[in-house]
């Protein structure tokens, strides 16, 4: 596994969180700060293994709890794995199996399910467990699951900033706006405003108005996903440090990277300064692996949207110091479906009988080392086209084995991830028990959880198959009505 050391440095940060938090409240139960970033790679901070990116405050938050080394999303693309933090269920059981609204090649080998382009209203969200439970909840940032009639507030949310059903910013700088269509919430700013910013002030002051009761904050960044914009002097500080040769040199990326960790830092002192951080729990991670055009995702195979690990592996880490020692990794393999059950064991709160049965797992235990964390295996499902380089997969990781299944030949790839973390040798011909063992796992979870199958496209044309016509008809047809 890939595992990096923290900086010896940031031993101190720790000191510093501890000497200046207080005893949790014990008649309130732990706020909940969740933060997801957008096109962000496993090795794109810090604390990650990165040279060239600057990211002080979320090493420092990463050094306060626990960085997991195989964490990973529930899908290869933003929407699906939305949908799987806001209600701990594997994209495939949602039928949300793309980005929405969706990549079109009309006339490739296989032909995309009539797949779910929204977040239904009958699925039970993290929000509403939340407010159910008393907390004050609030999403700031990035939506990206369905039109007007499934946004936030829709949803479990009481305060909805920044979010629709599309899935980037149509700038980072004031106004946001593009094609007549605004960002919630976000109307009024100055001319320089930059976006990152906006949103971190609009959670430091909702972390502020509910100081004195729990809160749910939801915070999903738009950064880093393109458009790649960032403020010039940061973009200056990156061009002159950027070597040509270096795998890691985008300035553009790095300075949006800086921003946001320099929000990251402005929300931890603020819960400093209200005296909250030993009763809140931060989670940290990203949608998908890291955008090859904007970064590189060291020793890892590709990136979003492939079916390899670089597409899907994500950094992950958790905060909480009443339970969760300071200053520790781990390679248990852990997903995006784990969030909400993780959050709910955290917080302590009651099992209510309309809550669904979750895909995900509780990590509690595994990050309070209070027991173990454990499951057979974890499953992808992508029965799409995507320009990243997947065609339609799905893939299974169990213990140390990652195998996937290519729908169009039915090919299978095995790959033993201890060994082989870059994924150059496929070991399926030679490890053949190994392979079927896996395959007959995959497929039994297919049937389980009634995973769409994409089927022989009757306009196939091996001529034209790598040809994009963009979002598919359904997605056409939404997006026309929102407009």
């Amino acid at each position: 596994m890939i595992r990096q050391p923290f900086p010896a440095c940031l031993v101190l940060a720790v000191i510093v969180l501890v000497v200046f938090a207080t005893p949790a409240a014990a008649d309130r139960p732990p706020n909940v700060i969740l933060i997801l970033i957008d096109d962000m790679g496993l090795t794109d901070l810090g604390c990650y293994g990165s040279t060239f990116y600057e990211t002080p405050n979320i090493d420092r938050l990463a050094v306060s709890g626990m960085r997991l080394t195989s964490g990973y999303s529930a899908c290869t693309v933003c929407s699906p794995t939305r949908a799987a933090v806001l209600t701990g269920k594997y994209p495939a059981r949602l039928h949300i199996t793309d980005w929405i609204a969706g990549h079109d090649r009309p006339f490739a080998k296989l032909k995309p399910p009539d797949w779910t382009q929204h977040l239904p209203l009958e699925e039970t969200t993290i929000a509403e467990v939340f407010k159910s439970a008393g907390y004050a909840t609030a999403h700031i940032g990035k939506w990206h699951l369905g039109n007007e009639e499934f946004w936030p507030t829709t949803q479990g949310f009481d305060l909805n900033i920044g979010g629709n059903h599309r899935g980037q910013p149509p700038s980072y700088f004031f106004p946001y706006e593009r094609e007549g269509i605004k960002l919630p919430g976000l109307h009024m700013g100055m001319r320089t405003e930059y976006l990152t910013d906006r949103l971190t002030e609009e959670a430091k002051q909702f972390i502020t108005v509910n100081k004195n009761k729990p809160f749910f904050l939801y915070l999903p960044h738009y950064t880093v996903h393109t458009p790649l914009q960032a403020k010039a002097e940061l973009v200056k500080k990156y061009e002159a440090k950027a070597k040509p040769d270096a795998p890691q040199k985008h300035a553009t990326y790095a300075a949006m990277i800086e921003s946001l960790d320099d929000g990251i830092g402005q929300i931890l002192t603020r819960l400093h300064t209200l005296k909250l951080v030993e009763n809140t729990i931060i989670v940290f991670t990203s949608d998908n692996g890291g955008l090859l055009s904007s970064t590189t995702n060291l020793g890892l195979r590709a990136g979003k949207g492939s079916a390899y690990e670089g597409g899907v592996r994500v950094p992950l880490i958790v905060s909480f110091p009443p339970r969760i020692k300071a200053g520790r990794a781990s390679d248990l393999p852990a997903m995006s479906i784990d969030l909400l059950p993780t959050l709910v064991d955290l917080c302590g709160l009651p099992e209510e009988e309309s809550w669904p049965k979750w895909d995900g797992i509780s990590l509690a235990p595994a990050l309070t080392q209070t027991g173990e964390a454990k499951r057979e295996a974890l499953y992808w499902h992508y029965p799409h086209y995507h320009p990243g380089g997947a065609a339609p997969y799905s893939a299974v990781r169990a213990g140390e084995w990652r195998l996937v299944e290519f729908h169009e030949d039915g090919k299978s790839e095995l790959i033993h991830l201890k060994d082989d973390p870059g994924e150059t040798t496929d070991l399926a011909a030679s490890r053949p028990e190994k392979r079927d063992e896996l395959l007959t796992m995959l497929r039994k979870w297919r049937n389980e959880v009634g995973a769409q199958m994409p089927v022989a496209n009757p306009n196939y044309d091996p001529a034209r198959a790598h040809q994009g016509a963009g979002a598919g008809q359904k997605g056409k047809a939404q997006k026309a009505k929102a407009q």
